[in-house]
């Protein structure tokens, strides 16, 4: 068979069969009396296995040396082989991402394009401080896609770059809950933490929906910032966590006063003030847990806080009760101004 004929047959165009003749790769085993390539069947069956080789991605140069040792094993070719095909892939999908997010941010013009490059220059760098630099700078008045501030807010590990994204964040409104909403719903707690400080920040029902869902979490620091979050919002669900806060002494002041916040209806106030009762008596021995109750019943309405201290002011642990007798004097010196 001719060289043309078995470009024809084969796909392979003559000039590429004749530079494998050249390298050694697929050498024509006859020629006509004219000297041009004649190709037997079994030319042409080498040629179909250098083009399969090829199209896993091996050089010309390794093909040479798997047909021609028989001894070379492939497993550790084709490993390195994906290994730099999942390298290149990854460029891939972060060139897409680039590409994807400058597209979402609608640029008008080049200087656009520019300040978004900058941007994930920015945000990419290994400094802290070049992060929260990139985006504290001028914005030009260039759209930031709620994206890309997502991406990096449910990645970042610096407290003060992580705020800075969270400002960031805020800017854009309740859009930005979709976009960090998949956060708190992450496998890693880390990620999960992240997503309720970011979302905490962010107006609007649905943020409050999905900080409702933080609630049940099962790391009790992303409880912890959910329920702040959403019994500021109004939200009674919050109510248990904020009591175990004040129980367990983490962020018990904080949480004091969103319960203070919460028992402004008479309604909630009266199911508080059951609530930090029935933890009282379930620690009666416990001084440190009865002193922070007793202090956080000072948040609770005038009235009802009053009855409580003057009846812990005669309680059998001394602190307790002369915590509870000074403070029900001090909102009695309060209701008289």
């Amino acid at each position: 068979m001719l060289i043309g004929e078995v470009a024809r047959r084969s796909g392979v165009s003559a000039r590429m069969l004749r530079h494998y003749d050249s390298l050694g790769l697929v050498r024509p085993t006859g020629r006509t009396v004219g000297g041009y390539r004649e190709y037997s069947a079994e030319d042409v069956r080498r040629i179909f296995h250098v083009e399969g080789l090829r199209s896993l991605g091996l050089s010309l140069r390794q093909i040479g040396r798997a047909l021609r040792d028989p001894a070379f094993a492939p497993s550790t070719l084709v490993g390195d082989l994906i290994r730099r095909t999942e390298d290149r892939l990854e460029r891939e999908r972060e060139l897409l991402e680039r590409l994807r997010t400058i597209d979402a941010s609608a640029p008008s013009g080049w200087p656009d394009v520019l300040r978004i490059v900058e941007l994930l220059h920015g945000l990419g760098s290994p400094s802290a401080a070049r992060r929260q630099q990139a985006l504290l700078a001028p914005a030009e008045d260039v759209p930031v896609p709620t994206e890309l501030l997502a991406r990096a807010v449910l990645a970042e590990s610096d407290p003060n770059v992580a705020g800075a994204l969270r400002w960031a964040l805020a800017r854009a409104g309740d859009d930005g809950v979709p976009s960090v909403a998949s956060g708190v719903y992450a496998e890693d707690v880390d990620i999960r933490r992240r997503a309720v400080l970011a979302i905490a920040e962010l107006p609007g029902d649905e943020a409050t929906a999905v900080l409702g869902d933080a609630l049940g979490d099962s790391d009790p620091t992303v409880r912890r910032h959910a329920a702040l979050a959403v019994g500021r919002r109004g939200v009674t669900a919050a109510e248990p966590a904020l009591v175990e806060m004040v129980v367990e002494g983490v962020n018990d002041v904080e949480a004091a006063e969103v319960l203070g916040e919460l028992s402004r209806d008479p309604e909630r106030a009266e199911r508080i003030m059951n609530a930090l009762a029935g933890e009282l008596a379930a620690h009666p021995a416990d001084s440190a847990v009865r002193i922070r109750l007793t202090q956080a019943l000072v948040e609770m309405p005038t009235a009802l806080a009053q009855d409580a201290l003057r009846q812990l002011a005669h309680d059998d642990d001394r602190a307790v009760a002369l915590i509870a007798a000074a403070l029900a004097g001090a909102l009695e010196g309060r209701s008289r101004d």
